[in-house]
């Protein structure tokens, strides 16, 4: 299985950036699939996924409202609209993959821990400043 993200950059505050994360060699249909990112001196965090069994999605909530996740299945890539961009979005980002999908306690909603992802891409890094 192999992610490969592009399209990291140098992005002014309040700009917007499109990163690009290409699919292979993956054959279920059964797994998740998203962004995440690791700032200097900070762990590693979820920003947003998607569930390919029923497109489900989650966003981080210092994210919601700004980054959108999509798809092009035809194309096995898959896409991270980063509109409003603030400083504390700089950071590297990854793509990665999971065979199975988390949900929270207690009828909790859709998430993807990155420990609960297998695949891993090499990042691009999205540095925001003016």
């Amino acid at each position: 299985v192999q992610l490969q993200a592009s399209g990291g950059g140098l992005v002014q505050p309040g700009g917007s950036l499109r990163l690009s994360c290409a699919v292979s060699g993956f054959e279920s249909n059964y797994y998740s699939i998203g962004w995440f990112r690791q700032a200097p001196g900070k762990e590693r965090e979820g920003v947003s996924c998607i569930s390919n069994v029923d497109g489900v999605t989650y966003y981080a909530d210092s994210v919601k409202g700004r980054f959108t996740i999509s798809r092009d299945n035809a194309k096995n890539t898959l896409f991270l609209e980063m509109n409003t961009v603030k400083p504390e979005d700089t950071a590297i980002y990854y793509c990665a993959l999971g065979e199975r999908l988390y949900y929270g306690s207690g009828g909790g909603g859709f998430y993807c821990p990155p420990y609960g992802m297998d695949y891993w891409g090499k990042g691009t890094l999205v540095t925001v400043s003016s």
